[in-house]
């Protein structure tokens, strides 16, 4: 199984999550992610993977400056609908990472770890998405510009000749190449770029 390189270069993240300390399915809860862990999940790497992975790290760097994150400890709001374009598959990522869930996580031991009614769409907030520590109240909100990070003049042109079967085996890798330059260029060159990607404190 091969991906390409730059998956490795990408930031990780490591969180504590108390479900899994208290089961003991990881050493004091400390869990770490990276971006393949994202890709395994979607089953793919775009764009929309790479920014929902990175306004997530993003998100919890801010909420928790001194100390790891909390897994399931965590609300988020997105501004869409869960139908509306690529919500659901930011959705899935956030979730991954954060543990939180509408109404389909787990539902708690003893009244502790319930990771259900902590994720929530069609919510009035003025970014893309809010997180919201839930010890605290703190929050941010994210949002991810994709269309300053364009793919190569060249990638529309060969997706349709991808799509549509007529690419010769020089083009399929050429098509291949510019759409994971572009996910890269988005996490390694773009990542801290404030007009890519948006980080806007709550008060």
């Amino acid at each position: 199984m091969g991906f390409p390189a730059f998956f490795d270069e990408v930031r990780r993240i490591v969180v504590r999550d108390p479900l899994a300390e208290f089961l003991g399915a990881a050493e004091g809860g400390l869990i770490e992610y990276g971006y393949l862990d994202a890709v395994k999940l979607a089953g793919h790497s775009c764009p929309t993977v790479a920014a929902a992975y990175w306004m997530t790290l993003k998100a919890l760097a801010h909420l928790y400056p001194d100390s790891l994150p909390e897994r399931g400890g965590i609300r988020v709001d997105f501004r869409q609908d869960h139908l509306s374009g690529v919500t659901g598959v930011i959705a899935n990522v956030v979730s991954l990472l954060t543990g939180a869930t509408h109404d389909t996580g787990f539902k708690g031991l003893g009244g502790r770890f319930d990771r259900r009614r902590l994720l929530y769409f069609s919510a009035d907030v003025a970014e893309e998405i809010r997180y919201t520590r839930i010890d605290s109240g703190q929050a941010v909100e994210v949002a991810a510009n994709l269309q300053s990070v364009p793919f190569a003049p060249q990638t529309p042109e060969l997706m349709q000749k991808c799509l549509a079967g007529s690419a010769t085996p020089q083009e399929t890798a050429e098509f291949r190449e510019c759409w994971q330059a572009r996910v890269r260029t988005l996490l390694l060159a773009h990542g801290d770029d404030p007009e890519v990607f948006v980080l806007r404190p709550v008060a």
